[in-house]
């Protein structure tokens, strides 16, 4: 085996690149430097023996020489000690370094060996470290949205401070618990299915869920997830939340406002048909009793030939029936009902609601006309709503045409695509709209009537705004105007006619 001499030991901790310094263990003076402590320091092997604490450390108050006796005091007692030391070199410039001293027992006499080494630029990568930290802290602490982590296995591994608070618990309740375990439907299966790290860029995708909080109230929140998978550390999915539960209270208000509105859609209908219709009713009411006055007149001069009898009082029946149907016909129109979307050709809607507008057309002197597309229009919608729309329009413009001069009462409904839009458009001869008035024609306080209150056609844009759809109207030359509005189509539908718009 090799023995080592003391001139081997010298001459390799001469070459270490590591810098060292030898104290005297008693009176902790300086002994002797190495190559690599002589150069970061700048002073020569002759001059490392005459120099004091000040002379190479720095003049912060956290160095000063008691501290740096302290340290070595203790190495000297306990065999190491480490402390955080800014030398100084003879150019000025100042070392932070990490130092450790150790005391070495030599054969002539106890050596504290203080290696250190240069720590500046890790130092001043953790200050900008917690710095950075300090801020997102501080940033994220009044943020209305909170961050989650949850692993693969659903169990948080994180959350921040506004986490913390938008779910009324404190971190520990938080951490290591499944999130799955507070929400109304399991959350966890769609992270895996949409925030799957199959697929690319791990896109983020929105979701909706319900769950219970601290305080044990359920509430609404809206988050971004995506998937994330960071070395030795998490693989899961981030969740960036937030409270929406009053959003979601506004929704639900507005869908409840909708549907009374939509109420109030189909009972303004209701008043509007009753004036139209009351004369096609008094028609077969007359009819039928004068059928019943001349069979009770026949009864009382000829009771043994039951055959006219007979035939007034079937006459009258069947008027009574018509005017059955017509009441029937109304009442099934505006009659409040639960409705849902239903899959209908926009064309038969038009179709349905012709029975009404031509009512009204015949009591105004109106000439209808229809030219309907030859194909299919296929559309979601609820019919009796978009029916609603089709009859204000028409009887406005009906209303509109009443005073002019009989060679201006026409009225023209047209169906027709647009793009993958399905489009009603429907035409009048009147006098046209104010250029004023345009801009608020569907505003809730607009109206063209004397003395109208104007929900007719803020009542059509809300329904048409529901069914994902635009209203508009505009002026004709040389005088009318057209209201029109567009339903999207449903996909798979093939283009029907390409006529270009009146």
């Amino acid at each position: 085996m090799y023995q080592f001499g003391k001139d081997d030991f010298f001459r390799m901790v001469e070459a270490l690149t590591l810098r060292i310094i030898l104290h005297d263990a008693e009176t902790k003076s300086i002994l002797w430097a190495n190559q690599a402590a002589r150069d970061a320091l700048g002073f020569t092997l002759e001059e490392f023996p005459a120099l004091k604490a000040p002379d190479m450390t720095s003049s912060a108050e956290k160095y000063r020489r008691e501290v740096g006796l302290r340290w070595l005091d203790e190495a000297a007692s306990t065999g190491q000690c480490t402390i955080e030391w800014c030398y100084r070199a003879k150019n000025g410039a100042e070392i932070l370094s990490e130092a450790i001293a150790t005391r070495v027992a030599l054969d002539n006499q106890d050596v504290l060996m203080v290696q250190f080494r240069d720590i500046s630029a890790e130092e001043a990568l953790k200050r900008e470290l917690r710095r950075v930290e300090s801020r997102l802290k501080e940033f994220m602490q009044d943020l209305a949205e909170g961050v989650i982590v949850v692993d693969s296995l659903g169990e948080v591994a994180y959350v921040s401070e506004s986490g913390c608070r938008i779910l009324e618990r404190a971190q520990a309740e938080i951490v290591g618990t499944r999130f799955d375990g507070w929400c109304e439907t399991p959350v966890l299966p769609l992270l895996r299915d949409h925030a799957s790290r199959d697929k690319p860029g791990h896109d983020a995708f929105s979701v909706r869920y319900r769950l219970r909080v601290g305080s044990g109230d359920y509430r609404w929140h809206q988050a971004t997830a995506r998937h994330i998978d960071i070395e030795d550390d998490v693989s899961g999915y981030l969740v960036l939340f937030r409270d929406i539960t009053k959003q979601v209270e506004a929704e639900s208000l507005e869908r409840e406002r909708e549907r009374q509105i939509e109420y109030l859609a189909r009972y303004n209908a209701m008043g509007e048909m009753a004036m139209t219709i009351a004369h096609e009713i008094s028609q077969p009411l007359s009819a039928s009793r004068n059928f019943i006055e001349g069979a009770s007149m026949r009864l009382a001069m000829n009771r043994d030939d039951p055959a006219p009898i007979s035939f007034g009082l079937q006459q009258a029946a069947r008027q009574i029936e018509h005017a059955s149907l017509i009441i029937k016909s109304m009442r099934e129109y505006v009659v409040k009902l639960e409705q849902a979307e239903t899959l209908i050709d926009l064309n038969a809607i038009v179709r349905d609601s012709l029975y009404f507008i031509s009512l009204k057309c015949a009591d105004a002197n109106v000439s209808m006309q229809l030219d309907l597309d030859t194909s299919a229009l296929p559309v979601s919608c609820e019919k009796v709503l978009i029916g609603q729309v089709i009859m204000n329009i028409a009887f406005n413009a009906i209303e509109e045409m009443s005073a002019l001069d009989e060679g201006r009462r026409s009225l023209r409904i047209e169906t027709r695509t647009s793009g993958e839009r399905a489009l009603v458009a429907i035409h009048d001869l009147g006098r046209g709209l104010p250029h004023a008035d345009r801009e608020r024609i569907f505003d809730g306080f607009f109206s063209g009537k004397p003395g109208g209150n104007g929900i007719g056609l803020a009542l059509c844009k809300s329904i048409v705004s529901r069914h994902r759809g635009d209203i508009w109207a505009q002026n004709r030359e040389p005088f009318g105007t057209t209201f029109a509005f567009s339903l999207p189509l449903c996909q798979g539908h093939g283009q029907g006619s390409n006529r270009a718009a009146p």
